[in-house]
């Protein structure tokens, strides 16, 4: 494998750069680099690339049985396509639940009190199961039938 990735330098010379790093430029501290992790994370989720490909609106409409026009934040019965706020919303409670996990892994360090562990086992625990109910739920909501019993 080093021989195929030597052949282009046989033939090629590496230019001879003295780069210095700017004095302005630190390590990101931890949260710094969890934050920006956390809101790509969401971003990506959310389909903001298929947003800024399809642009579909933020809500859509329906009609109802009286022929009035009503909002809808769920395009029924596609999987493949959302609304805007629809995309935010399942976004949001997905990494909802990524923090509760988060929230669970630091109730196991190490010299935490015991009330303290035992709160951060039950805020861990609600995000996770609030987040896998309304998933589920907008899930029902996006296609009618499935899940049912």
């Amino acid at each position: 494998m080093d021989s195929v990735i030597a052949i282009p330098f046989q033939f090629l010379e590496c230019p001879n750069l003295k780069l210095k790093k700017p004095t302005w430029l630190g390590m990101p501290s931890p949260m710094v680099v969890f934050s920006i992790v956390l809101v790509s994370y969401f971003l990506v989720l959310g389909g903001v690339i298929y947003d800024m490909i399809v642009e579909p609106p933020s809500i859509g409409s329906t009609t109802d049985d009286q022929g009035r026009q009503r909002p809808v934040a769920f395009m029924e019965y596609r999987v493949n396509g959302q609304y805007i706020m629809e995309g935010l919303a399942s976004s949001f409670f997905f990494t909802l639940g990524g923090l509760g996990f988060v929230v669970l892994e630091r109730s196991n360090a190490p010299g935490m009190a015991r009330l303290s562990r035992i709160l951060h086992f039950c805020v861990a625990f609600s995000l996770i199961i609030i987040s896998f109910v309304v998933m589920r739920w907008f899930i029902r909501i996006k296609i009618p039938g499935y899940l049912v019993e």
